[in-house]
């Protein structure tokens, strides 16, 4: 069994989001930090990615005072506490097929989730796609929840939201180095 590591190109690599309400919904980005893919036998077999929860940015309000404090909520204890915690992690347990279940830790608090991925690799370059639905209350991001709070009327902030990450990751240097 040949593994091969490929390691997470940050700046051609992105994490959009998603959350829904009541009235509507918001979008924005997070960047991701760093992390690396595993391929056994040219499959997807593991990996970490590292996310960098003090990037969290809003695209959909143009106001910049609104959109200022929009994000400064998310970063707060209310949702992503990134003060506290910079970071959030995804670690792969194990991919069967094109579905993967893994470990996503948001706030020191860490989940089994699973969701399907799309992966496409050269010998030296590798893409993945995916889309993760998260229940935020599982990380203790209750505000405006309607399982911990009654009557918020159209003030509701459905739990879920979604990621759709897109991965571009170059095979790392000592992988390179043992096929030459």
């Amino acid at each position: 069994m040949k593994d091969k590591k490929f390691e997470i190109v940050p700046t051609q690599s992105n994490i959009e989001w998603v959350g829904r309400k009541v009235t509507g919904s918001h979008n924005g980005t997070v960047a991701l930090k760093e992390g690396e893919l595993i391929l056994t036998e040219g499959k997807l077999a593991g990996g970490k990615l590292v996310v960098d929860t003090t990037s969290i940015k809003v695209l959909d309000i143009t106001d910049l005072a609104t959109n200022e404090q929009f994000a400064g909520h998310m970063a707060s204890d209310d949702f992503f506490s990134s003060r506290e915690y910079p970071e959030a992690t995804l670690e792969i347990l194990s991919v069967e097929g094109n579905r993967v279940e893994g470990h996503l830790t948001i706030k020191g608090i860490a989940n089994r989730i699973g969701f399907d991925v799309s992966v496409s690799a050269t010998d030296d370059l590798l893409i993945a796609t995916a889309k993760l639905i998260v229940d935020r209350t599982k990380y203790e991001m209750k505000f405006r929840s309607g399982n911990f709070f009654k009557d918020l009327g159209d003030t509701l902030i459905y739990n879920d939201f979604e990621l759709y990450v897109s991965v571009t990751a170059e095979v790392a240097k000592e992988s390179a180095s043992v096929l030459l």
